[in-house]
C-alpha cells in the first residue's frame, strides 16, 4: 500500500496530493486555526536526534528543558549517546541559550527528569539514568543552571528504567523500576543521601513503569505507576497510586484503573507496550490531587485519556473522566499534566485523529479547567507545520518521538509545553516547544 510520505513526494501525483491535503484540512480541529500558543519551534541540537524532553519553569522567568541527544555533542569528547543536555531560557521563552551537556561523562545517560523546588521556586534538581542504566543520578543547581552538585540515588546491579522525580524543600524522591519491582529513593536533606524503599514487595506479575509523582502542601508524596503483565498477554495493565505520609519508609497504593494489553507498533520499530497504559500525576496548592493516564478497554485496541481528582489525600478519587473530544477508534498516548493555583490544572497527550486510515499522523492537544477538571476548556492543537522535516506533514507527524513529554507554568501563568516527533521509535526526531494560555 502506498503510504501518505510517499505521495507528497511523487511529482506525477499532483491529484493525489490534492485529495489529502482536503482530506487532512477536513480532519484538523478548527482550534489550531485559533490557536492561543505560539507556532511550534525547534529546541535542542540540530545534529543527531533528541527525545523525551522534560520542561520546568522558576519564579524568576527561567525554563529548564532537560532531553537526551543522540549524536555527537560539539566540543565534548567524553560524551556518549546519549548525552544529557540543557537548553534554558531567562525571558520565559522568548529566547534560549545554547544546548550544553549536563554531566559530560562516557557513558549513556537515559530518562530526563526535571524540577523546580515549589517552596522557593529557584532551587533546580534533575535525574537520569546511567552507566548502562543502573546508577540513578540526582543533580542540583543553586543557580539557575549555571552549576550544578551531584549525587547517586541508587547504584543497582541490574537495569533501571523510568525514573520520576518529586522535590518539596529538603525531600526529594525519585521513583524508579527494576523490572518487577517499584522503588522509590528518598532523601530529606536536599538530595545529599538517599535510603530506598520497595513500593510493591510483592512483586506484580511483569514489569512496572514509573509515570509521575507529586508532593502535597502537608508533605504527603505520591507516585503513579503502571504494572505490565509480560508473561500473561491477556492480563490487563494495572494503573496504581502509592503514597507515603511518613518521608517514603512506608506505602499505601491504590488502583486507579486498569487498561487492556497495549496496541502493537511494529511497523514503528516501537518495543513492545510502547503505546499502552502511561499515568502522570500532579497537585495544586490546595493539595488536591489529579492524575492523567491513557487505557483501553479492548485488548490491543486504542486506547483514550482519562482524568480523575481527589481531595482525600489519594484515599478515593473521582470518577473517571474522558477528556479528548476525538471520535471513537482513535489511538491516544503519552499523558502531560501540571497544576498551578487552586483548581488550576492543565493537561496534554498526543492522538492520532488526524491523517487516514492506512497513515495515521499524530498531534500533541491541550485542555485547561480553572475548577479542578469539573469543565474544561477548548481543545487546542499545540504542533503544527514545519518545513524541512520528512517525518512532518501537512496533518500531523508520523510518531511520537519518546515515552513522554512534558509541561510547566511560568511565573507569569503561561503554559510551556515540550515534546518528541519522529519518522519512528528509531529515528529520526527532533523536540519541539510552545507556550500559550
Amino acid at each position: 500500500m502506498t503510504s501518505l510520505t510517499s505521495l507528497f513526494q511523487s511529482p506525477g501525483r499532483a491529484a493525489h496530493r490534492l485529495a489529502i491535503l482536503l482530506l487532512l484540512a477536513i480532519a484538523m480541529p478548527a482550534a489550531y486555526a485559533a490557536s492561543p500558543f505560539t507556532p511550534q519551534a525547534r529546541l535542542g541540537y540540530r545534529t543527531g536526534d533528541q527525545w523525551e524532553p522534560a520542561m520546568a519553569a522558576d519564579g524568576h522567568g527561567h525554563l529548564y528543558v532537560l532531553y537526551p541527544q543522540y549524536g555527537a555533542v560539539l566540543g565534548c569528547k567524553t560524551c556518549t549517546a546519549p548525552t544529557m543536555a540543557l537548553e534554558v531560557s531567562d525571558d520565559n521563552g522568548l529566547s534560549w541559550y545554547a544546548s550544553r551537556p549536563l554531566l559530560p561523562i562516557p557513558t549513556g545517560q537515559f530518562d530526563a527528569q526535571i524540577l523546580v523546588d515549589p517552596l522557593d521556586r529557584q532551587t533546580v534538581y534533575a535525574a537520569w539514568l546511567q552507566n548502562d542504566k543502573r546508577d540513578v543520578i540526582v543533580a542540583r543547581s543553586l543557580d539557575f543552571g549555571h552549576t550544578w552538585s551531584f549525587s547517586m540515588a541508587e547504584r543497582g546491579r541490574e537495569d533501571a528504567d523510568k525514573p520520576v522525580l518529586a522535590v518539596h524543600g529538603p525531600d526529594v524522591y525519585v521513583g524508579f523500576n527494576h523490572d518487577e519491582r517499584f522503588f522509590v529513593a528518598a532523601s530529606h536533606d536536599a538530595g545529599q543521601t538517599f535510603s530506598v524503599v520497595n513500593v510493591n514487595p510483592n512483586d506484580a506479575p511483569g514489569w512496572s513503569l514509573g509515570g509521575g509523582a507529586t508532593i502535597d502542601p502537608a508533605g504527603n508524596v505520591y507516585f503513579g505507576w503502571t504494572a505490565y503483565a509480560r508473561q500473561e498477554p491477556t492480563r490487563p495493565v494495572s494503573v496504581y497510586v502509592s503514597r507515603s505520609a511518613d518521608g517514603g519508609r512506608t506505602w499505601n497504593t491504590v488502583l486507579l484503573d486498569a487498561s487492556g494489553i497495549p496496541p502493537a507498533c511494529d511497523a514503528q520499530t516501537c518495543e513492545e507496550g510502547y503505546l499502552g497504559a502511561q499515568v502522570a500525576l500532579t497537585s495544586d496548592v490546595s493539595g488536591t490531587l489529579y492524575a492523567l493516564w491513557n487505557a483501553g478497554e479492548t485488548n490491543g485496541g486504542p486506547e483514550r485519556i482519562y482524568f480523575s481528582s481527589s481531595t482525600t489525600s489519594g484515599v478515593s478519587w473521582s470518577a473517571h473522566m474522558g477528556v479528548s473530544t476525538a471520535r471513537p477508534g482513535v489511538e491516544h498516548c503519552f499523558p502531560a499534566i501540571v497544576a498551578g493555583a487552586s483548581g488550576d490544572v492543565r493537561i496534554g497527550w498526543m492522538d492520532t485523529r488526524a491523517g487516514l486510515l492506512h497513515q495515521p499522523l499524530w498531534n500533541t492537544y491541550y485542555r485547561s479547567s480553572t475548577n479542578g477538571g469539573a469543565t474544561w476548556g477548548p481543545e487546542v492543537q499545540l504542533s503544527g507545520p514545519a518545513r524541512g522535516y520528512d517525518y512532518i506533514l501537512p496533518g500531523g507527524f508520523l510518531f511520537p518521538f519518546g515515552d513522554y513529554f512534558s509541561m510547566a507554568i511560568d511565573n507569569e501563568g503561561t503554559t510551556h509545553v515540550v515534546w518528541g516527533e519522529g519518522r519512528n521509535y528509531k529515528s529520526p526526531g527532533s523536540i519541539w516547544y510552545t507556550r500559550g494560555r
